[in-house]
């Protein structure tokens, strides 16, 4: 088990978040964040570092590109047991981010909306969240990802029990839930889009 040092907080769904980070800070995790996740934790005195403080990229073309950078995914993805994954990390600036909680843009509730156009359903197709949490899952022996506020509990006691430590475990359970997660979200898209005519 790895002590969780680095963690990503970026979520549409905010229940709990603020309990996690305090939690989490308390625990002397540097917390990266973005857009409303981080003035909210920052709103309760949590401190924060802006993902875009980080990359040294703005968000930008209106909140679409936040989290697609090297320093994001680099830290997500690079294994740390992986000797050549280390000096590339090292070279580059690349910081391991050991713990990603995101959650995705509520497409789902967007399109049940009786006047809910195509664009606003396409707006609300996440691109980053499912990016950095299928990345997450991918490389679960050196990242914990959590993408259900109901595990928030058991995974700060587990890591109160541990030493900031999550288990094996833990971290593949919460991987299986991710691909759960994201072959939903696929699927609901695509049932949406089977149902309007495209604009040109």
């Amino acid at each position: 088990m790895r002590k969780v040092k680095r963690a990503l907080i970026s979520v549409s769904d905010k229940s709990g978040v603020v309990e996690l980070g305090r939690a989490l800070a308390d625990m002397k995790v540097k917390i990266l964040s973005t857009g409303g996740t981080a003035s909210t934790l920052r709103q309760k005195g949590i401190e924060i570092i802006d993902v875009s403080d980080y990359t040294g990229f703005p968000e930008m073309l209106d909140g679409r590109v936040k989290t697609l950078h090297p320093k994001i995914h680099g830290g997500i993805l690079g294994q740390r047991g992986n000797s050549d994954h280390v000096k590339t990390m090292a070279k580059h600036g690349i910081e391991p981010i050991d713990m990603v909680v995101v959650n995705l843009y509520p497409f789902e509730a967007t399109v049940a909306k009786p006047n809910c156009t195509l664009e606003e359903a396409i707006e609300n197709i996440d691109i980053g969240g499912p990016t950095m949490i299928r990345s997450a899952a991918k490389n679960y022996r050196d990242v914990v990802v959590v993408v259900d506020p109901g595990d928030y509990d058991d995974l700060i006691a587990e890591m109160k029990k541990n030493g900031g430590k999550i288990s094996a475990q833990t971290r593949f359970r919460l991987a299986r839930k991710v691909f759960r997660m994201t072959a939903k979200y696929d699927a609901a898209i695509t049932h949406y889009l089977s149902t309007v005519e495209g604009e040109g």
